[in-house]
């Protein structure tokens, strides 16, 4: 994922300034609880914001920029983040598990068989009961490029035996990019 890290050199089209719109959505309706866990969280502003709603935050993306990139911006809005460089595909040596965890944007990136062990590693950080919210390119979108297209389908299959899918909504993706607001799924899944 070195290509990711380069990407931050700059200021790539998913680094929006400010956090997703369905991440607020999200808080502001109480559906993100307790400790949470920003699984691919870029330079921090999911997190960030989640922190400033009172909300203890981890924040972890493998691209040293972006974690040094988000910790400059907690030092200077005085938040309280903890963020790791981290590999999001072993999630198994946090040492901790978590109420929620929120993914803008790390899912559609997975081949199939990261995803097995992506959801495995999830099974293991988020508590009996807690809720992961994964907000993720749609195959609706049309594919000209960028990140790969998600069908449902695929959600569900990544997360059957130990999970329950609560929904999978439509909505767009916040970006940057030429002005033009992707097609994305929200989903909220709850470990069993």
């Amino acid at each position: 994922m070195g290509w990711f890290n380069e990407a931050y050199r700059g200021t790539p089209p998913w680094d929006i300034g400010r956090p997703q719109g369905e991440i607020v959505r999200l808080a502001q309706s109480g559906e993100i609880q307790g400790t949470v866990l920003d699984v691919g969280c870029g330079t921090g502003e999911n997190s960030l914001f989640l922190a400033a709603k009172g909300h203890e935050v981890w924040g972890i993306d493998s691209a040293p920029l972006a974690i040094e990139k988000a910790k400059l911006k907690a030092r200077e809005r005085h938040a309280k983040v903890r963020f790791l460089v981290h590999d999001a595909l072993d999630l198994s040596d946090m040492g901790r598990v978590f109420d929620s965890v929120i993914d803008s944007g790390l899912f559609h990136v997975l081949s199939d068989e990261e995803r097995v062990a992506y959801s495995r590693g999830l099974a293991k950080v988020l508590k009996p009961g807690g809720r992961y919210f994964v907000l993720c390119f749609s195959d609706k979108e049309p594919n000209d490029g960028g990140p790969r297209r998600i069908t449902q389908a695929e959600i569900r299959k990544t997360f059957g035996e130990g999970w329950t899918i609560n929904y999978i909504r439509e909505t767009r993706f916040d970006s940057t990019f030429n002005g033009h607001v992707p097609f994305a799924w929200i989903a909220s899944i709850t470990r069993t």
